[in-house]
């Protein structure tokens, strides 16, 4: 079993990465470091024998209001080489979103211009551009980004491109 990384290797997170209660002062459940954030490795070592653990010190862990970096345990499955090919995504599974136009199937209307919807699924490297299996009611279907908006509900996704958005008009 060798590492896939070596000290100070530039790495990227494929998935959020939450607190599994191992991490001091934060609730079990809250999001450590948001997939896509970069860091590097500061040590590599095992868990129960068979699974590789690096330490990641992540520089900007990609969560809002979160201006301090964190070091984070993470496994290699969850970490690309920082070059490696990566598609960011305005939408992550569970995130609500809205229909930014009408969705049509077969020729029928499936959701409206505004109809609410939840991502169940992202297709980060899909042909085209990410794409997205989304259940509307009634239906699930899979739409490109460009046919979805962020809703008015507080999602993390959501939250934090409209915190970006708001800072970039302000400068």
């Amino acid at each position: 079993m060798l590492p896939r990384f070596d000290y100070g290797a530039g790495v990227r997170v494929t998935r959020n990465v939450r607190n599994d209660g191992t991490y001091p002062g934060l609730a079990t459940g809250a999001l450590l470091v948001r997939r896509g954030a970069t860091g590097y490795v500061r040590d590599v070592g095992t868990f129960l024998q068979d699974q590789l653990i690096y330490t990641v010190a992540f520089l900007d862990s990609g969560v809002a209001g979160e201006d301090d970096g964190r070091v984070i345990g993470c496994r290699e499955e969850e970490l690309i080489g920082i070059d490696e090919p990566w598609t960011p995504t305005r939408f992550e599974s569970r995130d609500r979103v809205l229909a930014a136009t009408a969705l049509v199937a077969g020729g029928e209307l499936r959701a409206e211009l505004g109809s609410r919807g939840e991502v169940l699924k992202v297709f980060r490297d899909a042909p085209g551009g990410p794409r997205y299996r989304v259940h509307f009611p009634g239906w699930v279907l899979d739409v490109p980004e460009s046919a979805l908006a962020p809703t008015d509900e507080a999602t993390p996704a959501a939250r934090d491109e409209l915190s970006e958005d708001a800072h970039e008009h302000q400068a």
